[in-house]
């Protein structure tokens, strides 16, 4: 359900490393759906930079990626970090607007590093 204005409600999950699972949450409010996916990440970044509830090394990691990882009464994975399935339909694309990429209001996103994620597809370990 998008709002009047065609703003929703966001969760963006900053996946600073997913084998010590440290992540953390922010929400935004009145995101524009007919954004381009590379514009909102650009936002996310700009904004992370000043955000006083996260710490120093969310601040500066290199986040590049963006990947539905809740939206609302649909299913959640069994892996506390991630979903590493269906890539292909969940994974967002910089040119797509969010409505094209099936965003809605309360969809949960997971932003981190692609590198990083493809090493953890490979080898999803937890280090403690």
């Amino acid at each position: 359900m998008t709002t009047d204005t065609g703003k929703v409600t966001v969760t963006v999950r900053l996946i600073r490393s997913f084998d010590h699972r440290i992540i953390k949450h922010v929400v935004y409010h009145d995101v524009c759906l007919e954004q381009k996916v590379s514009d909102f990440k650009q936002i996310v970044k700009t904004e992370l930079k000043t955000h006083s509830g996260l710490p120093p090394p969310f601040k500066t990691h290199n986040y590049d990626s963006m990947k539905i990882s809740h939206q609302p009464f649909g299913a959640k994975t069994s892996d506390p970090v991630i979903n590493k399935e269906n890539d292909e339909q969940l994974m967002l694309t910089d040119d797509k607007t969010l409505e094209g990429c099936s965003i809605v209001n309360e969809t949960e996103l997971s932003f981190f590093n692609l590198e990083e994620y493809r090493a953890y597809q490979k080898n999803p370990t937890l280090n403690w």
